[in-house]
């Protein structure tokens, strides 16, 4: 019984994951992303390992999920055989479609930044490392990854990620919960729900730890049961799926999600930009440049930092400016509001629905620099398109289809030039 192990560049778990597999009594298959696919076909199923694949760049799971070989995983889905994706694996595994599962596997959810918050106050974004308790949720389904475990078992697991929270509309949380989809919960050591940190280690929405498909064949899990024995039980009921034989048809989820209509920027009165460029190489634009190339897509691109201060005083601006809470003067430099609203290639800014960063930088210039004369702060990042020797308005429909720059259920994207 074959496992194919899948790495991507950026990939660190391959190795604990190896072991877990080993424990269940299974081959593991270690795959690089650009091995030849007929390797993948004749496994008899596959874990897509956690790590921080292409650096996390644009965001975690987006440049891994739109390579080629997703494809052959969504076929090899489709014949029933289990697919595990664990931390960055779920990332990848929910910006390809395969979790939760809609019809044409169309973007249904994010996994996005962390969230956490105490009486008010953000006590951090970003990454976070702790040992967290799940367990299966009352109304779970039955799949590939529950046949040795029963809510009543609570598993101790570490959690290592930045964007592990799940969020999705009210619509599609209501019929994953109805379908038992929402697979882990994160509770407390006697099993309760809590959602509150640190029992909800990122706040994801209903404490969700995991989400699989409809079939039960694929799940996107954001802890690591892989790290400890804790989690082999994950790992057996895997190994007793394939053993079975057993193939659930695919069926869509009925959800379908509205086409958002892109506006345009506009500045309110009393408010402020700060444009940030770069003065060394961004990796960021580099990596989802060459994405698109590789996609067929011939364009440049360039990235830049959003700042919107909303404040009356000037010298506030400037003081906040010289703060250096905003941005290095060492590796950054600020662009006139001018510079890029002149130019002929598109420009979007993508922001964040929910702008935890930019709610930390204001709270830490009232807080470690007594700026009191701000009303918010937002922070979004300005992504531009140079086309070469191509239509731009459908060059510019091609590379927003393929959500390189943004996933609508945690951002907002705009127009910002023509």
């Amino acid at each position: 019984m074959q496992i194919a192990i899948i790495q991507f560049p950026g990939s660190n778990c391959e190795r604990e994951t190896i072991l877990a597999v080993k424990r269940a009594g299974m081959e593991p298959i270690p795959f690089l992303w650009n091995e030849s696919r007929d390797t993948l076909r004749e496994m008899d199923g596959y874990i897509i390992v956690g790590g921080f694949s292409y650096e996390d760049r644009s965001r975690a799971g987006i440049i891994a999920a739109l390579d080629p070989v997703m494809e052959e995983l969504l076929l090899q889905s489709e014949k029933g055989k289990p697919i595990l994706g664990i931390c960055n694996g779920a990332q990848i595994l929910v910006e390809t479609g395969l979790v939760p599962g809609l019809l044409h596997h169309k973007v249904g959810m994010v996994l996005t930044e962390n969230k956490r918050i105490a009486n008010g106050k953000i006590l951090g974004t970003g990454y976070y490392n702790a040992w967290i308790n799940m367990r299966l949720s009352d109304q779970y389904q039955r799949n590939a990854f529950t046949r040795h475990l029963t809510p009543k078992d609570i598993l101790h697991v570490p959690v290592a990620h930045g964007e592990g929270r799940f969020v999705m509309s009210d619509a599609l949380l209501m019929e994953v919960e109805q379908q038992g989809l929402n697979v882990f919960q994160y509770c407390d050591a006697a099993g309760d729900i809590v959602d509150s940190f640190p029992v909800n280690p990122n706040g994801s929405l209903r404490n969700i730890a995991a989400i699989s498909n409809k079939a039960g064949n694929v799940m996107a899990m954001m802890p690591h049961p892989e790290r400890t024995k804790n989690g082999d039980a994950i790992f057996t009921s895997m190994r007793d799926y394939i053993l079975e034989g057993r193939v659930e048809k695919a069926i869509p989820l009925y959800y379908a999600r509205r086409i958002d209509v892109r506006s345009k920027y506009d500045v309110k009165p009393h408010h402020h930009e700060c444009i940030v460029e770069l003065m060394i190489t961004d990796n960021h634009a580099l990596t989802v440049q060459n994405t698109l190339r590789q996609m067929g897509l011939s364009v440049t691109v360039k990235r830049y930092v959003h700042w919107e201060i909303e404040c009356k005083n000037i010298e506030t601006l400037q003081q906040i400016k010289k703060s250096g809470v905003l941005f290095n003067e060492r590796k950054e430099v600020e662009l006139s509001e001018k510079a890029l609203k002149t130019v002929s290639s598109p420009i979007f800014l993508v922001r964040p629905k929910e702008d935890l960063l930019g709610q930390q930088k204001w709270q830490t210039l009232k807080d470690h620099f007594s700026i009191q004369d701000v009303k918010a702060i937002r922070h979004g990042v300005l992504w531009q398109f140079i086309a070469e020797n191509a239509n731009m308005p459908d060059l510019v429909d091609h590379v927003l289809h393929t959500n390189i720059i943004s996933n609508p259920y945690a951002h907002e994207c705009y127009q910002y030039s023509k």
